[in-house]
């Protein structure tokens, strides 16, 4: 799901809380050593995102922050902001020359220079906490009787 989130709105800060949980505390954020990322430039993107870019030859940038259940894509656009909600559960992150996330149907090819790779510990920690969310719905271990 993508939101315009240029402007405050409280009906958006309640459905990103339901799809993928509230904001990390300030404390928290600092004990995990940072939740968001530093910004990227986009190198594609699927055409149903297409239109939250820049349609002139400009530098897309989006930066990604971590919440308990998901994470949010934060896509500029000139003056306008859009937010990318994808839970943890749809979540498919693949390492091709940059990195691509994948869900809903869509997907965004970050693009793989300096500000990518400053940005390594970033994606560890990403993939850390799918991993953990994904461990407490693991039923392949256990026995049905």
């Amino acid at each position: 799901m993508v939101l315009d989130t240029t402007h405050y709105n409280k009906e958006h800060k309640q459905i990103i809380k339901d799809l993928i949980g509230k904001p990390y505390s300030f404390v928290k954020s600092i004990k995990m050593g940072g939740i968001g990322s530093k910004r990227m430039i986009i190198e594609s993107i699927s055409p149903n995102l297409q239109q939250y870019l820049n349609t002139v030859s400009d530098i897309n940038y989006a930066n990604i922050e971590m919440r308990a259940n998901g994470i949010l894509i934060y896509i500029n656009k000139g003056l306008k902001n859009y937010t990318w909600i994808i839970p943890y559960y749809q979540l498919v992150i693949y390492k091709t020359n940059g990195a691509s996330i994948h869900a809903q149907g869509k997907f965004i090819h970050f693009r793989n220079n300096k500000t990518f790779k400053e940005n390594k510990r970033f994606f560890d920690k990403l993939l850390n906490a799918k991993a953990l969310f994904d461990e407490r719905y693991n039923f392949q271990n256990q026995v049905w009787s």
